[in-house]
C-alpha cells in the first residue's frame, strides 16, 4: 500500500488551528467527510469512541486517529498539520502537531492494519516529520507524505 493511494493533496490541511484535541478531530473529520461522502458527525463519533480506548497520539508530535466506518469502499486518509501543537494524551506526553486520519470500511480489517502500519512507518521517520513541518502549503505537505524517505527514527 502506497501513501499516495491513501491521501491526495485535497485531503490535507496545511495549517490548522484547533485549540483542543476534540476540535482537531472535528476539523480533520470535516475534511474526511467531505472527501468520502460520510456523515461528519458519524466520523467524529467514531473517532472519539476510538480515542476513549486509548490515545492515538503515538509520540514525536504525531497522532494517527483511525476508525472503521460503514459506507466506505476503500481505506481513506486525511492529514492536518497544526500551527501550534496541542495536548493529545500521546504516549510520550508530548503535544501533537501532525495528525493523520485513517478511515477504513467496516469489513476491511487487513487493509486497515496495512494502512495503519504504512502511515506509522512513514511518520516514525524523523526526516519525514521534519519535512512535514517545513513543507510549504498543501502540495508541499503532500510531497513530504508521499515521497520515499530514508532517515533516523
Amino acid at each position: 500500500m502506497d501513501m499516495a493511494d491513501l491521501i491526495g493533496p485535497d485531503a490535507i490541511i496545511a495549517s490548522a488551528e484547533p485549540r483542543s484535541k476534540k476540535q482537531a478531530l472535528q476539523d480533520i473529520a470535516t475534511l474526511a467527510a467531505g472527501k468520502t461522502g460520510l456523515n461528519e458527525d458519524a466520523v467524529v463519533t467514531a473517532l472519539l469512541k476510538r480515542e476513549r480506548l486509548g490515545s492515538t497520539g503515538v509520540g514525536h508530535g504525531v497522532a494517527i486517529p483511525h476508525a472503521k466506518m460503514a459506507g466506505l469502499d476503500r481505506v481513506a486518509g486525511a492529514f492536518a498539520r497544526l500551527k501550534k501543537p496541542i495536548a493529545f494524551d500521546a504516549v510520550d506526553n508530548q503535544p501533537v502537531d501532525l495528525v493523520f486520519l485513517l478511515l477504513a470500511p467496516e469489513d476491511a480489517s487487513a487493509e486497515h492494519l496495512k494502512a495503519l502500519a504504512q502511515v506509522s512507518r512513514q511518520l516514525r521517520s524523523r526526516d519525514v516529520r521534519e519535512a512535514l513541518r517545513a513543507a510549504d502549503g498543501r502540495q508541499g505537505v503532500h510531497a513530504a507524505l508521499t515521497q520515499e524517505r530514508v532517515g533516523a527514527a
